[in-house]
C-alpha cells in the first residue's frame, strides 16, 4: 500500500480525477482518498514512483506520507 499526502486535492473532482487516473492504469487498484486530511491510500502493482508521477500528470503532486 501506498499512502502520499495530496495538499492539492480539495473537491469530489478532484478525488474522482485521482481514481480515474489509478484505475487506467491498474484496473484492480483501490483508492481510498480523503478529504479532510488530503491523503490518499492506494493498494496498487503499480510502483510508488509510477503513482506519484501520474498523479502530478493529473496537477495533484503528492508526496509519500
Amino acid at each position: 500500500m501506498t499512502k502520499l499526502n495530496v495538499p492539492d486535492m480539495s473537491c469530489g473532482h478532484c478525488t474522482a480525477a485521482i481514481e480515474k487516473a489509478i484505475g487506467n492504469l491498474d484496473a484492480n487498484a483501490v483508492v481510498n482518498t480523503d478529504l479532510e486530511t488530503k491523503s490518499v491510500e492506494i493498494t496498487s502493482s503499480l510502483s510508488e514512483d509510477v503513482i506519484i508521477q501520474t498523479l502530478a500528470d493529473e496537477g495533484y503532486p503528492a508526496t509519500v506520507a
